[in-house]
């Protein structure tokens, strides 16, 4: 069966081209907007799902892995930043403090039906962050206004953070590696 990666992010197809398999990208039909009253959790369980399945019809005898996440800290969602402003005050409220990172997966058999879900959570503790330090990092790391919170983990974003708290160190860069691994395995996907 073809697997196919529900997504057009450079940093979910990165790190699943980590199996070695051959894995075509391709952009689901949602809108990402989280519904009144979804917690965090639920708004990225039900993007991955609706990302996965959003494809079912374009390949019908495939593996389609869906995808999103969603940051949480006071009880609001945090999503990518419209603007490099936007990008600078998240960094700012954000300094100090705990987030976390909710990062849904979900694999859709289109041949079966059977769907498999999973959230990864990290925990993400920030150091202070100036509004000086948050323009700097922005104008270094212009990439990361594609991340939730404007905090980009696996670059220069690094130098914000203290501590990182997660089952899977893949979770917060967006997918959940090790549950994916365990779900194709379900699937009769041979790895290695």
């Amino acid at each position: 069966m073809q697997i196919i990666l529900a997504s057009t992010s450079p940093y979910r197809r990165e790190i699943i081209s980590r199996l070695g398999l051959p894995v075509v990208a391709a952009a689901p039909h949602c809108d990402e907007t989280p519904l009144d009253h979804e917690t965090a959790l639920e708004t990225a369980t039900r993007l991955a799902r609706t990302k996965a399945t959003s494809l079912a019809e374009q390949f019908p005898d495939a593996l389609i892995i869906g995808g999103d996440q969603v940051a949480l800290l006071d009880g609001q969602q945090i999503g990518k930043p419209g603007s490099f402003e936007d990008g600078v005050r998240m960094l700012v409220w954000m300094g100090g403090r705990t987030v976390v990172f909710h990062s849904a997966l979900a694999l859709y058999n289109t041949r079966t039906g059977h769907l498999q879900e999973t959230v990864g959570i990290t925990r993400v503790t920030l150091r202070s962050i100036s509004e000086s330090m948050a323009r700097h990092y922005l104008s270094r790391e212009p990439d990361a206004l594609n991340c939730a919170g404007s905090a980009k983990s696996e670059a220069l974003g690094g130098v914000l953070m203290e501590r990182i708290e997660s089952d899977d160190p893949n979770s917060l860069i967006g997918v959940p590696l090790f549950s994916l691994v365990t779900m194709l395995l379900n699937e009769g996907v041979e790895i290695l």
